[in-house]
């Protein structure tokens, strides 16, 4: 077992006793150095065999010196690689090798034990020449109070380590590090003409309890001095042009760009914040209730915004209430469906920025969420932040790109003058609609397919109503991949208002009631039932099964709105969402063809989870549903009517 409890510092491997709960130490870092990382098992005898540790290298320690000769014969095959033993055959005469290193990505080998022999099985990313890739090196150098912060430079081939631009890239979690090897974004960067930093600010991991606590509530201060000192440090060695630094990193990473931009305003001279968030107290705020324990975690390594002296800090450390100081051009690159980094807060440093007349540019892919999943807004993501840094750093980029790249670029690049902030909706004003005629209860089965990043997967849902007299009782069932999921909802048959709900997936179970503005009941997501009691400010329309029935029933036209009040079941409290009839369309699903309404639902506060849903004008039947789904990276759901 691996631990770091008492008060030792550095993890530990340890053999525990669940009996006498007694540990007896096996073996820690030799050089008192890093984190215990990890074990090796011989094949054929369960026995450890060795032990590894990620220092600035890796480092590997055996127990069996036959296995250590083997090892060794092997390293003198493969000089300057990273050699780790991925498996074996149960007799152990034959390894699986994975060889690595920072200009080779990984080549995998078998090693006969008996023939001495190393036979290449292949090699990733064949096609990638190693001869032009970058070189990485561990350096060391000192914060701001004195802390050693390791890290990592890269250098670009060809050119004298002297006076280069700079890009500095810290590592997203940010409880994580970067650790010595291949990295393709390094190595796209050190390839256009940067020495590119690598640091491993505190509170990375692997460096045992003290470097990780000594970032607690460090956000934007001791955390980001490390960075800024890692940037003084180069310039100092002759390294860095102190007149072409940037920054760039995506979601830690992203809020430590921001941060270097709006705290340290004189230091970068371009940057790009890559789904960064830019306010703490509303990404911490969307955390959901089932992530309790995560919760308490973050209010610990973050600041604790339910206490005032913990909301004060937060707000301080969010670059967004310091974006008037902001003297860097900045790139912001965001998805559109990021459910942790909310599009809105990317919205706000725009808007700054542009109403200031400072230069900033705006990436936001429709169909991503917290990162880019799909090749090609990747690849139109960096033909736009080179070309960006180029213009303010004035290194090299790549002027010819494929078509389809620069037709994805112009697609997501967004116009600052066009950004807009959803206007609040005061939620007292948000009162239940009048339905135009009674709820269409036909059963309806669909025929449902979740996409996302060129796959897709398909399931069928079924929804039925019953009459129990003054209400109704809406049940769907859907068969999924992970087995079925139930939704029961009963609505008030006059009004439509929701009274009840039960909602059943897996190890989840939900159950809620309704009474006006009261919402209560449980949650379990596999342990113990968390209690819900919650202020809704209204009572609750068109949410849970009979959703999509209720919204049929009202009385649509083109141009027709509403806002309504949902309960967000993840979130545990009230969301207002807005409804648009946009046109009639022809639409033709497996059920037929329809002349149906089209009706647009968004939530009231620019959050991501926009809905499409179409209305059978004659038989008020839904007949199709297209749903983004920012808590699955932005995937889309198409429901079609089957029967």
């Amino acid at each position: 077992m691996e631990t770091n409890r008492g008060e030792s510092d550095l993890s530990r491997l340890v053999l525990f006793n669940p009996d006498t709960k007694q540990e007896e130490l096996v073996e820690s870092d030799p050089q008192n150095e890093v984190d215990f990382g990890s074990a090796i098992f011989s094949e054929k005898t369960d026995e450890l065999v060795g032990t590894t540790y990620v220092g600035d290298r890796r480092r590997t320690y055996f127990r069996d010196k036959s296995y250590e000769a083997d090892y060794q014969q092997i390293t003198s095959k493969l000089p300057n690689r990273e050699i780790t033993i991925a498996g074996g055959t149960q007799d152990d005469r034959k390894w699986m090798i994975v060889a690595s290193g920072d200009t080779e990505p990984g080549e995998r080998y078998i090693f006969d034990r008996d023939a001495k022999s190393l036979t290449m099985l292949y090699r990733v990313f064949e096609k990638l020449p190693r001869q032009h890739l970058a070189s990485m090196k561990p350096i060391r150098y000192k914060s701001s109070d004195g802390l050693e912060i390791p890290g990592y430079l890269m250098l670009p081939k060809g050119p004298a380590p002297k006076n280069l631009p700079l890009l500095v890239i810290p590592h997203g979690g940010p409880w994580g590090r970067d650790t010595f090897g291949y990295n393709s974004l390094g190595q796209f960067f050190a390839n256009r003409g940067y020495a590119v930093l690598m640091p491993n600010f505190r509170a990375s991991t692997g460096y045992g309890k003290k470097f990780l606590n000594a970032g607690n509530n460090e956000w934007g201060g001791k955390m980001q001095d490390d960075i800024t000192f890692g940037v003084k440090h180069l310039i100092a060695q002759g390294v860095a042009d102190p007149k072409r630094v940037a920054i760039l990193g995506g979601s830690y990473g992203g809020y430590a760009t921001l941060a270097g931009v709006a705290f340290t305003p004189d230091l970068y001279s371009a940057a790009v914040s890559i789904v960064g968030p830019s306010n703490l107290l509303t990404l911490l705020d969307s955390i959901p209730p089932y992530w309790e324990a995560g919760r308490k975690i973050f209010h610990m390594r973050m600041g604790d915004p339910t206490t005032p002296q913990g909301k004060k800090q937060l707000e301080r450390q969010s670059p967004l209430n310091s974006a008037a100081k902001i003297k860097t051009p900045l790139l912001v690159v965001q998805g559109a469906n990021d459910p942790r980094v909310k599009k809105a807060e990317s919205d706000q440093i725009v808007i700054a920025l542009r109403d200031r007349k400072f230069p900033v540019e705006y990436i936001v892919a429709p169909d991503e969420g917290h990162g880019f999943a799909r090749p090609l807004n990747s690849m139109a993501m960096f033909a736009g932040i080179e070309k960006f840094l180029w213009k303010h750093v004035g290194t090299r980029y790549q002027e010819s790109v494929p078509r389809e790249v620069s037709a994805r670029l112009r697609e997501i690049t967004v116009d600052p003058a066009t950004v807009k902030l959803a206007k609040p909706v005061d939620p007292t004003a948000v009162t239940m609609p009048t339905p135009s005629q009674p709820l269409e209860m036909a059963p309806a089965t669909y025929s449902v397919t979740i996409a996302l990043g060129g796959q897709s997967m398909k399931m069928e849902s079924t929804n039925t109503v019953t009459d129990a007299g003054g209400t109704l009782t809406v049940t769907e069932t859907a068969k999924m991949p992970q087995g079925e999921m139930s939704d029961v909802g009963v609505i008030d048959k006059a009004t439509l208002a929701v009274k009840s709900r039960e909602i059943k997936q897996g190890p989840m179970t939900v159950t809620l009631a309704f009474d006006g503005a009261k919402a209560t009941g449980t949650a379990a997501m596999g342990g113990a039932a968390q209690p819900i009691d919650i202020d809704m400010g209204g009572p609750v329309f068109a949410d849970g099964p009979g959703a999509l029935r209720s919204i049929a029933a009202l009385p649509l036209k083109e141009g027709y709105t509403l806002t309504f009040r949902n309960f967000d079941v993840m979130k545990r409290k009230s969301a207002l969402k807005q409804l648009k009839v946009a046109a009639m369309e022809d639409v033709t699903v497996p059920a037929g063809t329809f002349k149906a309404w089209k009706v647009e639902i968004k939530p009231a506060d620019g959050a991501p989870g926009e809905h499409t849903i179409w209305v059978d004008s004659t038989s008020r039947r839904v007949v199709k549903m297209i749903a983004t789904l920012p808590e699955m990276g932005g995937a889309t759901a198409t429901m079609e009517l089957t029967k």
